[in-house]
């Protein structure tokens, strides 16, 4: 899911670390609005914001806005300076810092919030946007641009083309490969909805907590996909021996 790069990675990789990471951006998406009411996960109306208090000379509140904007890109920028110092090490394992960073935050925030929320509700905000800055920049790179989990907009442009496409291509290969990439794209929208419906739902009881689920989840796959490659590596050994 998350080491595979490259040639070596497959649709079926995609699928497995779309769903993951669009199910904890949704959850995060809401969880973030709910509690501070800013949008966590992408910057598109932050920056309107931004433009809008400074044509009203309102330079402090543009400040925040513009803040919000600085930390998503910061977390994506922290997250392709890691991948690319690690990847000078072990490319195989570019994955793993960037993903324990986000899984704190959350973990942070989950713990911590309410007293946030109550010191300034803004650390928050920055909070959750530098990890799903982090986040979309990690599966960009992973998936090499096919999968981004943070927001919406970009992938609901990338639908519509695909959609239109449908008309035109005719040829069996281009329609089973339009096919499969509309497939991934709605399966990333349906996961965010239900991360969003979800954190929506559990939010009304369990307020910050419920960000101990996407954090957790995070950890898991980790886990998954270590425990997996050893399982491929042991039964590699195996059968080495048994041809021995």
């Amino acid at each position: 899911m998350f080491r595979h790069q490259g040639k070596t990675r497959t649709l079926r990789h995609n699928k497995k670390i779309a769903s993951l990471l669009s199910f904890v951006a949704g959850i995060v998406n809401v969880v973030g609005f709910l509690s501070v009411q800013r949008l966590t996960t992408n910057v598109t109306g932050h920056f309107a914001f931004f433009v809008d208090e400074v044509f009203k000379l309102h330079f402090a509140e543009s400040f925040i806005y513009f803040f919000y904007i600085l930390f998503f890109f910061l977390g994506s920028f922290v997250s392709s300076l890691l991948t690319e110092i690690i990847a000078t090490k072990n490319e195989r394992f570019i994955f793993i810092i960037p993903i324990i960073i986000e899984s704190i935050i959350l973990f942070t925030i989950a713990f911590c919030g309410q007293n946030l929320i109550n010191y300034n509700s803004n650390l928050i905000a920055f909070s959750l946007l530098f990890a799903m800055g982090l986040q979309n920049s990690l599966v960009t790179r992973i998936s090499n641009a096919v999968v981004r989990t943070t927001h919406l907009t970009g992938l609901f442009t990338d639908l519509g083309i695909e959609l239109s496409q449908l008309f035109f291509y005719k040829k069996r290969e281009q329609q089973d490969k339009l096919i499969s990439t509309i497939r991934l794209r709605l399966r990333i929208i349906i996961f965010f909805f239900m991360g969003g419906f979800l954190g929506g739902i559990f939010y009304s009881y369990l307020h910050l907590y419920v960000l101990l689920a996407p954090a957790t989840m995070l950890i898991i796959g980790l886990y998954y996909d270590n425990l997996k490659v050893k399982l491929l590596s042991w039964k590699r050994n195996y059968d080495l021996k048994g041809e021995n």
